[in-house]
């Protein structure tokens, strides 16, 4: 990992290394998991990983903004805007003392209505 983020290629790259799968098929394998997780909150569907977190939509209502650059107010229309909210597991795994062991990590569990992460 550089500088601190990660990008998609990193990602891509640690699921070759970790599972002995070429990179394209790694990258096959996470353009699969990301489309899925879009393709499910565009249904309106709620995706939980469990040990990891869920991802849901919130509903942001019309409100009335103003522009910048001409100080002119405009209506901003509603949208729904994603959201993450991480799991116990990953908030425990990601506050425990750097020097702790950690413990074995348990597959994620997918659960929702028609998931298509279900065979992935």
């Amino acid at each position: 990992m550089t500088g601190g983020s990660m990008t998609k290629a990193e990602l891509v790259e640690e699921v070759s290394r970790v599972s002995d799968l070429t990179k394209k098929h790694s990258e096959v394998i996470v353009d699969t998991v990301f489309k899925s997780i879009i393709d499910a909150l565009h249904r309106g569907e709620k995706i939980e990983l469990r040990g990891f977190g869920s991802f849901r939509l919130r509903r942001r209502e019309p409100r009335k903004g103003r522009n910048p650059k001409t100080g002119d107010k405009v209506d901003v229309p509603p949208k729904k805007v994603p959201y993450f909210k991480p799991g116990k597991e990953l908030k425990e795994l990601i506050n425990r003392e750097p020097d702790a062991a950690p413990p074995a990590p348990a597959p994620p569990t997918i659960t929702g209505a028609g998931s298509d992460l279900a065979g992935v």
